[in-house]
């Protein structure tokens, strides 16, 4: 590992990390020497993480903080105590998300809700409450996860479309606020991704079929095919970029 992609003595947030991508780019960022802080909701799925990605790790590099990323309160008492208990937040990955699959005629409101409250809502609470620490210091970088959502759409994920559409823009709003301030803030676009999560598109052969002939790559994405990104942008490799949204998407955006 070069100095200028080393993470060591840096402190790291990634919401949503108790498993898929938000556990991958955890361990991307620690293999880079990083000490992490992993977030989830279920307790005992989280602690489950923690243990499970320490064995991998020198002891007091795995931390974990199980809290809601959508309650102002509890995020601003989470990274207080990270700060306090792990050492000052320096990388945050705006991880957290979920999707609804229902067509827009028949999305009950509070559907659309809890989509954009999960997926955009937290990116700002959880930024907004990291900055406060970073801002001072005068250095912090801000990764949010959007998604290829955020320039393309499909039926029957409008909240969703919705949400990583506004976490781009929400990514250029942070940066025009906050990159005066030494703060670097950048989005991460994923295209189809090959996790647990999406293992039955990938079992479904129309889908599959579709997504290969889809990409330029010809291939899913897999969880290492950002962990590259995340860790250059979490690095002095990337003190100059600041309000971009890199897609990792084998080139599914850039055809027609």
């Amino acid at each position: 590992m070069t100095s200028l992609f080393d993470l060591t003595g840096r402190t790291a947030l990634i919401t949503g990390s108790s498993r898929g991508i938000g556990n991958a780019l955890a361990r991307a960022l620690a293999d880079a020497g990083a000490t992490v802080v992993l977030n989830g909701m279920d307790a005992d799925r989280l602690k489950a993480a923690e243990t499970s990605l320490s064995a991998d790790f020198p002891p007091g590099r795995i931390h974990s903080c199980a809290f809601d990323v959508t309650k102002d309160a509890e995020v601003g008492r989470a990274v207080a105590w990270v700060e306090e208990n792990v050492g000052p937040l320096e990388i945050l990955v705006n991880n957290a998300g979920i999707q609804h699959r229902v067509a827009m005629l028949d999305l009950d409101v509070e559907d659309w809700e809890r989509v954009i409250t999960t997926d955009l809502t937290s990116a700002f609470l959880v930024g907004r409450a990291a900055a406060r620490f970073m801002i001072p210091r005068g250095r912090g970088k801000i990764i949010n996860i959007c998604s290829v959502q955020a320039d393309l759409a499909r039926p029957t994920i409008a909240p969703y479309i919705a949400a990583k559409g506004g976490l781009r823009n929400l990514t250029r709003a942070m940066t025009a606020e906050w990159a005066a301030s030494g703060l670097q803030i950048n989005a991460i676009a994923p295209g189809y991704i090959h996790t647990d999560m999406t293992q039955n598109l990938v079992d479904d052969e129309q889908f599959n079929s579709w997504i290969l002939g889809r990409t330029p790559a010809h291939r899913w994405g897999t969880v290492q095919d950002l962990a590259g990104p995340a860790v250059w942008l979490a690095s002095s490799g990337s003190d100059f970029v600041n309000g971009q949204t890199i897609f990792i998407d084998g080139g599914m955006t850039v055809v027609v």
